[in-house]
């Protein structure tokens, strides 16, 4: 079965996030940035606009990173402008076109 959102799932990590495309299988495509792999596999849900999934991705730079999103108009979510965590991470979140939360982060020790 094919990957219903996969042309929406590309066009945002390689134009939005700036991943490259390692491999596509089909139903399978790997994505990578900065020595961090993404791999994807197609997953048929029953809710078509929902994602109970939330990915933690360590960064290096984030602030560059951050100042980039911004420049490519990804929407950071509301509660989640970049800042200075308790627990010594650099952090910030945004939403992904399937729903998914993204948070990055970057050690700050």
């Amino acid at each position: 079965m094919p990957f219903i959102k996969k042309e929406k799932t590309l066009a945002f990590y390689l134009k939005q996030l700036d991943f490259n495309l390692i491999s596509d299988y089909g139903d399978y495509m790997i994505l990578e940035k900065d020595n961090l792999e993404i791999h994807f596999f197609n997953y048929q849900s029953l809710e078509k606009e929902k994602s109970d999934f939330m990915l933690y991705i360590r960064v290096s730079d984030i602030k560059r990173f951050y100042e980039n999103l911004i420049q490519n108009n990804v929407k950071i979510h509301p509660k989640g402008a970049l800042e200075t965590k308790a627990w010594n991470q650099k952090e910030f979140s945004i939403i992904e076109h399937n729903g998914t939360l993204l948070t990055f982060g970057e050690n700050l020790k």
